[in-house]
């Protein structure tokens, strides 16, 4: 399933509080040859099927080329693929292929490894989901490929673009050696020798790739450090050129003149997988839903918890893409005593009592949950998991803390976070409540504009109906020595290399 460890992800960056175990050995400072980042997470694994799109992107797009890329802007735009079309029935997607590529063992690129690579994506435990409405991927010559698709989908472009179509080498999917050791034509090779994983990550740029001028320095490093204040201090000593930050030293970067991008990257607050009122009545009530969102003070939250690193609003669609409306976030102005006349109207003047799950990365906000749902009455007891149990159990709870990725296309946003069955929403119940499938019904058949002013109409509506409660977004920062210029991207927790330039 696409989001499942990416939203694990986006819970451990909030909080990436464990020691550092990573000794960072490099000698610093930028040139045009080198470049050393600091990212948060160790590679997942180097099979793209089995990779994680949040914190793998700079580990991958060092050894792997896409067929398809994504543009500052979260546009597609082409990799392998050259160019591609939709069939004017939207049920077709055909893909002219790029010629002249090898991988790094000699294979060769062509329609055949393209066909070999998307069945074994759509296979992917991980990246299958992108290709759930894909029903055949079939060779039409040697450089053109077709996906037959079940019906219209919309964000397959995207799920592509953010790191769901890396193309690697056939003969190494056949031996089942990718997880290990990757084989790419990607713009950099992998130097084991001067690797050591866990630690430090080292590629070497090659020579002649098509694609050479996205890709400016010679050398990269990418080491994974969990601890913000190890990846500080290594900024600060030289050791690093880019560091995953920590926001609450975005103060001190400043004063070192360093380069400070931010972009919103997970939504923060209560996700509530009943809303029907099958496991836990009270909350089939809107009003009660309602009445949990008003409860909550999320600019309080974010300022206090969060760092003020992001966005208070209500919504899970991005702040400043095209769904986002501002005008929604008077919706829930904190207000407890309208949270409790809603809780006397719904019939609950008194509360009721629910369980929900805890881990140790969610603590920052269990001191508040408790007492804000105190305050209305509800009873929580906490049932205390492990950070791995919580990713597989939390949603077998009626709601529980989420820190969840947000997309940064609005189709994708539809699926990911309303449509779609995932980890953390099992039971989508869009067809319980009717104007919302109604909505997603018209979604599904509109384009471009009229399709996003429809997006918009749902956002509003979910919004409306208290699909969860949500405090704020939050960032992902990242400090850059300067010379050096990271993007981020909503969708990719560590923005891929072709987002790390110069500049």
């Amino acid at each position: 399933m696409k989001k499942i460890w990416r939203a694990t992800c986006a819970a451990v960056a909030a909080f990436a509080m464990a020691a550092c175990t990573n000794s960072v050995t490099s000698a610093g400072g930028t040139t045009n040859e080198d470049i050393k980042i600091g990212t948060l997470l160790d590679v997942t694994s180097w099979d793209p099927a089995q990779a994680d799109i949040g914190f793998d992107g700079p580990y991958l797009s060092a050894l792997y080329d896409p067929l398809i890329a994504l543009d500052k802007n979260s546009r597609p735009v082409p990799g392998l693929a050259r160019s591609w079309r939709f069939s004017t029935d939207h049920l077709t997607l055909t893909m002219n292929l790029r010629t002249g590529v090898k991988f790094s063992d000699g294979e060769v690129f062509d329609a055949a490894a393209a066909v070999q690579n998307l069945r074994h994506l759509k296979d992917g435990v991980r990246s299958g989901q992108a290709y759930a409405n894909v029903t055949a991927i079939r060779e039409v010559d040697a450089d053109t490929i077709a996906l037959d698709l079940k019906k219209k989908d919309d964000a397959l472009l995207y799920y592509m673009g953010v790191g769901r179509s890396w193309m690697a080498s056939p003969a190494a999917i056949k031996a089942k050696t990718l997880a290990t050791r990757p084989v790419g034509s990607g713009p950099y090779t992998y130097d084991e020798g001067k690797s050591t994983p866990g630690s430090e990550y080292v590629f070497t740029k090659k020579s002649g790739h098509w694609d050479d001028k996205t890709y400016p320095f010679g050398t990269v490093h990418v080491l994974p450090i969990a601890d913000p204040t190890a990846s500080f201090n290594a900024m600060l000593s030289g050791q690093l050129d880019v560091a995953y930050a920590n926001a609450a030293d975005i103060p001190r970067a400043k004063d070192k003149g360093w380069n400070v991008a931010s972009d919103v990257a997970t939504w923060v607050g209560i996700q509530f997988t009943d809303r029907t009122g099958k496991e836990l009545k009270p909350l089939g009530d809107v009003r009660v839903r309602r009445a949990i969102n008003h409860a909550f003070d999320g600019a309080a939250m974010l300022k206090s918890v969060g760092q003020g690193a992001g966005v208070a609003t209500t919504q899970v669609f991005p702040a400043g893409r095209p769904a986002y409306d501002e005008a929604l976030n008077d919706r829930y102005a904190f207000d407890m005593d309208k949270a409790k006349r809603l809780m006397a109207e719904a019939g609950y003047p008194d509360g009721f009592e629910v369980t929900m799950p805890m881990s140790s990365i969610f603590q920052p906000w269990q001191p508040s949950v408790q007492q804000t749902l105190g305050k209305l009455g509800i009873k929580v007891t906490w049932k205390n998991l492990s950070p791995a149990d919580y990713q597989k159990n939390a949603a077998t709870y009626p709601m529980f803390v989420a820190v969840l990725a947000l997309d940064s296309n609005p189709a994708a946003s539809v699926d990911g976070r309303i449509t779609s069955r995932q980890w953390f929403n099992p039971n989508p119940s869009t067809k319980d409540f009717p104007e919302v499938d109604e909505l997603i019904g018209k979604i599904e058949k509109a384009d471009g504009e009229a399709q996003v002013t429809l997006i918009r109409q749902l956002n509003e509506k979910i919004t409306d109906l208290a699909w969860q409660d949500v405090w704020y977004q939050a960032d992902n920062t990242y400090f850059s020595v300067k010379g050096v210029k990271v993007t981020p991207i909503t969708g990719m927790m560590f923005p891929t290399l072709r987002f790390v330039q110069r500049g």
